[in-house]
């Protein structure tokens, strides 16, 4: 292991000191302060194919080698130095830096930094948020006593070495940097998103940061660009044969079933959204360790699919977020709010439902969508959370109470299997209770891996009050999404004979899925979550699945106050 100077202790050991300032979020802030801080400050992080590219650059560099002395000792016998990997702190100037490479003579130093891509060609030989970066550096080497006036950025992309002088313009851009920054922290208020900005597109955090859906919100911008908008990044595995195990081979995860004749399946981990375990099944050691690496969040379900909870990493360092949360659950007035909000998106996609999915032969559900229109207005002028509950339970009788006109399928209008007079659960005592229930719980499950990603605490809401062990924020922001995602897909899966009455199990008075039934109803699931629907606020059409994060995100940004009210999902 290299020899290296001590780095100073972190700053956060002063009681009442700030952190250590890292020297790349410098970089970061001159770039884009909301980037800086939401790195920073929020711990937010997403890779993109430059993030990527970066580490692979950095790869040989971030090897700590050769040696760098104390400054007196260098000084007093002049050699050569090549020291990489090193890391340096500076009390003084509250910062901390793992510097690639640091080259030079005794006392007289030269930091090298790193870049990705290739060398750009403006008069200045680099741009800004890359020169404050390098200056920084030689700042912190300065303050160990050291002599710098100049550094170099190696452009990877196109093998060319530009040097840097720190001269008195840079040195005082990168103190204005430094001071900025922490101001910015410690005023506890995310900078706002650039506008209509080229930088955006490129950027790995667009999805997280909203900028064109902020501003737009805000009444500051047209219709947004579909920045935040990508393809799913990964598709959930599922995993359900009674005593499969699922272990590690490199970069896959192997499923494998004891005494059944079929190969065992591959997944490759990089395509993993999340890994979905009902019953008896075995994950290894190694493969868990793996899966939290990349927080890839498993989560536990019964035979039933009774959602148990489920495993991550280290969690979310996003604190704000869930100070934030804290805060308003304990508001009376912003709970109610929100659950108003909630309550009536849940009865207007209801209505929508009953509407799209009514039968032709028979007239109109007029009286019934009057009913629910009726539910939707009384829910917006709730008075308290006592209210709107009953508001809600009255609308969802009204709407339950229609559902059988919605099973149309000559298979289901033929069979008695499929007849529905009302809501019942814990235990469903019918099919199509039984496949609503289960539906629900995966639709929790979703939101509940959602949420935890984006830094929420899934158990704190404000329309559910907390209860043990129930994800109540969960299950407030899945109210509006129950019918368009669980109900319609229950309603595809018996319509289109997806599902039978063999893919039941009558037993005690209580109805549950078949292994075999419940495959082919988590298909019809998968299916919906994965479709594509246009937002209503924002234009840019989007699956299911990235709509649950960016209604998270929006979540967030409403009670983090950049929003003036949490901007529910209707569908036309």
């Amino acid at each position: 292991m290299a020899e290296q100077i001590p780095a100073a202790p972190p700053l956060s050991d002063t009681p009442g000191a700030p952190p250590p300032l890292p020297v790349r979020m410098l970089n970061e802030f001159v770039y884009c302060p909301r980037l800086a801080y939401l790195e920073w400050v929020q711990g937010e992080w997403a890779d993109s194919a430059d993030t990527v590219q970066g580490r692979a650059v950095h790869r040989r560099v971030d090897r700590p080698g050769g040696r760098l002395p104390p400054a007196a000792e260098a000084s007093n016998d002049p050699v050569t130095l090549h020291a990489r990997s090193v890391t340096l702190a500076s009390e003084a100037l509250g910062l901390i830096c793992k510097m690639d490479l640091i080259e030079g003579e005794g006392a007289q130093v030269v930091p090298v930094d790193y870049k990705r891509g290739k060398r750009p060609h403006v008069a200045q030989g680099a741009y800004d948020p890359e020169r404050v970066q390098l200056c920084a550096q030689g700042l912190i080497l300065e303050a160990h006593g050291y002599t710098s006036d100049h550094g170099v950025l190696y452009y990877a992309g196109s093998k060319e070495r530009v040097p840097v002088a720190f001269d008195a313009d840079l040195r005082a851009l990168t103190h204005t940097a430094i001071a900025g920054l922490r101001q910015a922290a410690a005023s506890g208020r995310i900078p706002p998103p650039l506008e209509d900005s080229p930088k955006c597109p490129r950027c790995s955090l667009v999805g997280i940061c909203l900028p064109d859906e902020v501003n737009h919100l805000q009444g500051l911008g047209s219709s947004p660009r579909p920045l935040s908008v990508q393809l799913d990044r990964g598709q959930p595995l599922y995993v359900q044969a009674n005593g499969a195990k699922v272990a590690r081979d490199g970069e896959t995860l192997v499923v494998s079933v004891k005494d059944e004749d079929q190969e065992d399946r591959r997944v490759r981990l990089g395509e993993l959204s999340q890994v979905v375990l009902i019953g008896n099944v075995y994950l290894t050691t190694p493969a868990l360790q793996e899966l939290l690496r990349r927080e890839i969040p498993v989560s536990w379900h019964g035979y039933s699919g009774w959602f148990y909870g489920h495993t991550q990493g280290l969690g979310h360092r996003n604190v704000e977020v869930r100070t934030a949360q804290y805060r308003t659950s304990f508001e009376p007035d912003a709970c109610l709010a929100l659950a108003r909000g909630l309550v009536r998106a849940k009865i207007l996609n209801s209505r929508t439902l009953l509407r799209r999915n009514w039968p032709k032969d028979p007239a109109a559900p007029a009286a019934p969508l009057a009913e629910l229109r009726r539910y939707a207005k009384q829910a917006a002028r709730a008075q308290d959370l006592g209210e709107l509950l009953g508001i809600e339970g009255a609308a969802a009788a009204a709407y339950f109470g229609r559902f059988d006109h919605l099973l149309h399928a000559p298979s289901a209008a033929a069979d008695l299997a499929f007849d529905f007079t009302g809501r019942n659960r814990r235990p469903p005592t019918d099919p199509v209770n039984a496949l609503l229930s289960f539906a629900y719980s995966v639709l929790t499950r979703s939101w509940h891996v959602t949420l935890t990603a984006v830094g929420f605490d899934p158990y704190r809401g404000f329309l559910h009050q907390p209860r043990y062990g129930r994800p109540a924020l969960a299950l407030d922001l899945m109210e509006p999404f129950r019918p368009l995602v669980a109900d319609s897909a229950v309603l595809t899966a018996i319509n289109n004979g997806e599902v039978g009455p063999e893919d039941f199990v009558w037993a005690a008075g209580a109805v549950s899925l078949t292994p075999t039934g419940r495959r082919r109803f988590l298909g019809t699931l998968e299916r919906r979550l994965g479709q594509e629907v246009t937002h209503p606020l924002f234009g840019y059409r989007l699956s299911y699945r990235r709509l649950f994060e960016l209604q998270s995100r929006l979540l967030a940004r409403t009670l983090l106050g950049e929003l003036p009210s949490y901007p529910n999902f209707l569908t036309r």
